[in-house]
């Protein structure tokens, strides 16, 4: 899902509509020695998040500032209805309209309150009934706005970032798996859903292949087997056939051995080449 990406991904993907975004991973147990040395120079600090942000964004946006995509919005007919912002917030799964939501609670009356019913309204659907141009504009100039930016950044963290890194620190994963992690859990939400494969289903698929880290598995071979599930999971979704954001991008910085996101990184994602030479 990306503008130049997102054409590449097929309008047949209307049954992966649903509520893809269910909260709360649960831990697999206590954290080892490694799992609490890997939390501690783990995605959360700021560099190494940045980081992440700008993975994501390569895949998503065909871009690394992935801060000059609050305004984003479009419909990619990929059955999810309208996405948009930082990580591609679904109209049709919910996700969206709690970022409204959230920036309503910060901006009392602010242009995108109104849409807030009609939100409701198409969730579980790709419609954009009550929506429109009226919606989609408003959404672009209230990017403007810090508090919007924030709203983002905070359904971002609640939803997707948070529970990926807790439940990777749980498994004893450093940086690169919080991230494997991470990037699960903002295409395909963390439990699965009509036509998908969610997060939870993909890690419980990689245990039943490897152990975690916590549980006294290599972690190498470990995240081989989560990247495995995934793109097996990917394979079947007609939205998300193009496997290259793992094949030419996380299962390069594995094999590299870069288990904490260490610069520099090069990859590739449907075709586009992109390097970070530092935080």
């Amino acid at each position: 899902m990306k503008l130049s990406t997102r054409s590449l991904i097929s309008s047949a993907a209307a049954l992966v509509m649903a509520a893809a975004v269910l909260c709360g991973c649960s831990a697999t147990g206590p954290d080892t020695a490694y799992g609490k040395e890997s939390a501690a120079a783990g995605l959360e600090e700021p560099a190494k998040k940045d980081i992440a942000m700008q993975l994501v964004s390569s895949a998503e946006n065909s871009s690394l500032d992935w801060k000059s995509q609050y305004k984003y919005i479009e419909d990619i007919d990929d059955g999810r209805g309208y996405t948009a912002g930082i990580i591609g917030f679904c109209s049709g799964t919910g996700d969206m309209r709690r970022v409204v939501e959230r920036y309503a609670k910060a901006r009392p009356g602010n242009p995108l309150e109104r849409f807030r019913p009609a939100l409701r309204a198409v969730e579980g659907t790709d419609a954009h009934t009550g929506l429109g141009r009226p919606f989609t504009r408003a959404w672009a100039q209230a990017a403007g706005d810090a508090a919007f930016r924030s709203a983002q950044d905070a359904e971002r963290d609640a939803s997707y970032f948070g529970p990926a890194v807790r439940q990777a620190e749980a498994d004893g994963l450093g940086a690169l798996g919080q991230f494997i992690y991470y990037d699960a859990y903002v295409m395909h939400g963390s439990g699965d859903a009509d036509g998908t494969v969610g997060f939870r289903t993909m890690r419980r698929h990689a245990l039943a292949k490897a152990r975690a880290p916590s549980r006294g598995g290599a972690e190498v071979t470990y995240l081989n087997a989560f990247l495995d599930a995934r793109v097996a999971a990917m394979r079947e979704e007609p939205s998300h056939t193009d496997t290259s954001r793992v094949e030419t991008a996380q299962r390069v910085f594995v094999r590299e051995g870069k288990l904490g996101l260490e610069t520099p990184l090069r990859w590739k994602v449907y075709g586009d080449s992109y390097r970070i030479e530092g935080p």
